[in-house]
C-alpha cells in the first residue's frame, strides 16, 4: 500500500464521522438526553483524530500522484488549502468536545454551551469537509469538475 492509497482510506473517516457526530448531537438535543450528546462528543473526538491522520497522509499521497499524467499541481494546492482549514476546525471541534465531555461528566452549568458550540462547529465542519473532499476528488476525477467537458459533448457540437 502506498501513500496515496493510505490517504484515500483515511480521508473519508473525518468527513463521515463529523456528519454522524452532528446527527447524533441533533438527536441528543431533540430527545434532551445528555448521554446521546456525550456519544456525539466521542464521535467528534474520533473525527478530529482521524482528521489529523488524513492531513498527515496527504503529503505522502501527493508524492505518489504529483508526477502522474493529467494531475494538476494547482488542484493539489487548492485541496491542501482546504485541508488545512478542515484540520484546524477539526482540532478545535475535538478540543471543544473534550472540554464539554469533561464539563458534562462534572455536571457543570456551562455544559449546555459546550454542546451548542460543538454542534455549531460540527455543522460548519460538514460544509468545509464537503468542499475539502470534493477538491480532493477533483485531482484525479475530472468528471466531477465544474469545467469538465465530456468527449461526446464536443462531438455533438461539431455536428
Amino acid at each position: 500500500m502506498n501513500g496515496a492509497h493510505f490517504h484515500l482510506i483515511v480521508n473519508h473517516l473525518p468527513i463521515v464521522g463529523v456528519i454522524i457526530g452532528t446527527l447524533v448531537m441533533i438527536t441528543g438535543f431533540l430527545l434532551r438526553k445528555n448521554q446521546i450528546k456525550q456519544t456525539a462528543l466521542g464521535i467528534n473526538i474520533f473525527s478530529a483524530i482521524t482528521g489529523v491522520a488524513a492531513f498527515l497522509t496527504g503529503e505522502a499521497g501527493e508524492e505518489v500522484v504529483e508526477d502522474l499524467s493529467g494531475i494538476s499541481e494547482t488542484l493539489i494546492h487548492i485541496h491542501e488549502e482546504y485541508a488545512e482549514t478542515f484540520l484546524i476546525l477539526s482540532i478545535i471541534l475535538g478540543v471543544v468536545s473534550i472540554i464539554t465531555l469533561f464539563l458534562s461528566i462534572k455536571n457543570h452549568k456551562l455544559t449546555k454551551y459546550g454542546f451548542l458550540a460543538a454542534l455549531l462547529l460540527s455543522i460548519s465542519l460538514i460544509v468545509v469537509g464537503k468542499v475539502t473532499g470534493t477538491s480532493g476528488g477533483e485531482i484525479s476525477h475530472p468528471e466531477i469538475r465544474s469545467d469538465y467537458i465530456h468527449v461526446t459533448e464536443l462531438e455533438s457540437d461539431d455536428d
